[in-house]
């Protein structure tokens, strides 16, 4: 049954809200934007949802290639997930990627559109290699909190829930949400929209992981290195994207088919 007012939403963003992590490259991506349309779309056949997201996009590509199609389409709900990619890359500028951020807030919301967006978990807490990032991640997700309040945004505030950073929301890459990931960032978007019914998204997981030895844990962050990590050093030190060539999967709202909402 259908329990809101959105009937055209608009998903704009990088590879997490692309769906990467949910999928594979022969079947396609499902991923959290699609399954929070899937949760929108119950009990309305017509329900029209549109993806823009293209993997490791930059905040203020974002903006220059994805508001304008966004606001094209007229939508009632629109989500916003932006930054990461900037975050881990040397140079970053909090205050720029925020200001990208909340550019696009103001004209979404401008246009009437409802606008959710989300913080950014510790990351630290998913790869050691990753905790110097940490002061990084408090800064954006401040401003971005600050902007949204200043334009009437739903924020999902993931960084203050320990679940989270469990591992097993997360992909073997690290930088990806699992299907379980997507499936609890879904439902913690549509409990910041105040969809019921959504509210246990922040439960933990059960039974907790098994311990690890650090023998283990030594040689598991050598083979991430290896396998993901260095890969994505060498492009960028090329100045490739795993986006390059790439455009959006659903660039047009559509209804959500039957079998995308079994």
């Amino acid at each position: 049954m259908t329990t809101h007012a959105y009937a055209r939403y608009v998903a704009i963003g990088d590879s997490q809200t692309e769906g990467v992590g949910d999928g594979d490259e022969v079947h396609g991506y499902r991923g959290w934007a699609d399954r929070l349309a899937e949760i929108l779309a119950e009990g309305n056949p017509e329900f029209g949802y549109a993806n823009l997201a293209v993997r490791g996009r930059l905040t203020a590509r974002i903006k220059a290639e994805q508001l304008a199609p966004a606001l094209a389409l007229r939508p009632d709900l629109v989500t916003v997930m932006a930054g990461m990619n900037d975050l881990v890359r040397p140079g970053f500028d909090a205050a720029q990627v925020a200001g990208d951020i909340e550019d696009m807030f103001t004209e979404l919301t401008a246009a009437g559109a409802r606008v959710a967006t989300v913080t950014f978990p510790d990351l630290g807490r998913i790869s050691p290699l990753a905790r110097r990032a940490l002061p990084r991640v408090l800064d954006l997700n401040a401003r971005i909190r600050a902007a949204a309040d200043r334009h009437g945004v739903a924020v999902l505030d993931t960084f203050p829930h320990r679940v989270t950073t469990d591992p097993r929301l997360w992909s073997t890459d690290r930088l990806h949400a699992s299907p379980l990931g997507h499936a609890r960032i879904a439902a913690g978007m549509a409990d910041a929209l105040g969809i019921p019914g959504h509210e246990d998204w922040i439960r933990p997981l059960l039974p907790p992981p098994p311990p690890v030895s650090t023998l283990r844990a030594l040689a598991a962050e050598a083979a991430w290195f290896a396998g993901f990590m260095g890969p994505w050093v060498w492009r960028r030190l090329r100045g490739r994207s795993s986006g390059d060539g790439r455009e959006a999967k659903r660039p047009e709202l559509a209804p959500m088919a039957s079998s995308e909402r079994a």
